[in-house]
This record gives structure tokens, C-alpha cells and sequence, in this order.
């Protein structure tokens, strides 16, 4: 009888490390920043970062997200064919006035830039600066297709592994105003797993 108990633990061990095991496939090595996203886009965006790449900017996108900075903040720069820009905490929340969102940042100091050979491809994660450097902060932008242009100028912090159709379904900005959205879609939570 013992031994049919044994088996049966042992089963259930086998089943619970299975759904881990497809769990961390659909992730990556994380930690995975999962970006919950309402409005005209609806649906979960799994963002596998990178601190080998960019060690400090994902330690203050994990702190921040753990906080719960992210959650109601706006993609408040989105270009067609080029990329998706969101995480402004101090002027991008949905619900209040956005119009200065992208000007901003977080209480948190800027970050160093932690350039590196990782090419700006479709679903690649850059940090967003101000064009001078070391001014990143908490703005972070989603490819939508290759940009060879950024490659080596912007700190790459991870790469979407789940919800690019949930990417490519962001609202998209007038290319008149270089992005700038009406009534964006934003993050309705963001977690770290």
C-alpha cells in the first residue's frame, strides 16, 4: 500500500513539474516582465529580460514593476511599422492629464547606458532615453519590426516571447505628431514572474 502512495506523490510530482516545465517554455530564463494590456489592444505581452545584457536597467524595470508604477500607464508613442513606447509613471497614467507623457520618468534615479551587439529586431525591448546619455529611466519601447539604426545606441533589456499579436494590436499614434496617441491603450498591470 505504501508503495502505491509513493507512486501516486511521486506521479503527482512528475504532472506538477511538467506544467513548470511548459510554463518556463512559453517564458524564457526571466525574470519575464508580463505586461497585462487593456483598450483597444486586449491580451498579455510576456517580456523575457535580459540582466546579463543590461543588468541595471532590469533591475529597475523589475523594481518598478513590483511597485506597481506600471499599472494604468499609457503607450503613449506608438509608430506604425517602427515601435510601441509606454512606461512614462510620472506623466503616463491613464485616467489623469497625458498630455506631457513621454517627458517624464520615475522617483528613481537615471540609469547608465548598458549598450550592447543585441540588434533591434521585431519583439526586441529598448530603453527609452532622452537623447543624451545615461538619461534612461523607466520608459521602454517594443519593436515592431527591424531597426538596424538603434543597434548599439539604446540599452536592450529583453525580448517578447508571448502576445506580439497583442503588440502589433496597440493603438497606433498619428505620423504626423511622431507617434503621439489619442485615447492609448494602456497597461492595466505589469508583474514580474
Amino acid at each position: 500500500m505504501l508503495h502505491k502512495v509513493f507512486a501516486a506523490v511521486l506521479g503527482l510530482g512528475l504532472a506538477f513539474s511538467g506544467a513548470a516545465s511548459a510554463q518556463d517554455a512559453v517564458d524564457g530564463p526571466g525574470p519575464n516582465l508580463v505586461l497585462d494590456v487593456a483598450g483597444q489592444a486586449s491580451g498579455r505581452i510576456v517580456i523575457d529580460l535580459l540582466p546579463d545584457i543590461a543588468p541595471r536597467a532590469v533591475d529597475q524595470i523589475v523594481a518598478l514593476a513590483r511597485e506597481g508604477a506600471y499599472d494604468g500607464v499609457v503607450f503613449h508613442r506608438v509608430i506604425e511599422g517602427f515601435m510601441a513606447q509606454t512606461g512614462d509613471v510620472q506623466f503616463g497614467k491613464k485616467g489623469g492629464d497625458i498630455s506631457l507623457a513621454g517627458m517624464g520618468g520615475s522617483t528613481r534615479a537615471n540609469l547608465p547606458d548598458e549598450f550592447s551587439t543585441v540588434p533591434f529586431e521585431r519583439g526586441v525591448v529598448g530603453m527609452a532615453n532622452s537623447g543624451s546619455p545615461n538619461s534612461s529611466n523607466s520608459q521602454f519601447f517594443i519593436m515592431f519590426a527591424p531597426a538596424p539604426h538603434l543597434d548599439g545606441g539604446y540599452t536592450v533589456i529583453g525580448r517578447v516571447v508571448v502576445g506580439m499579436e497583442v503588440v502589433d494590436a496597440i493603438r497606433k499614434g498619428s505620423a504626423r505628431q511622431n507617434g503621439l496617441v489619442e485615447n492609448p491603450d494602456y497597461i492595466a498591470t505589469a508583474t514580474v514572474r
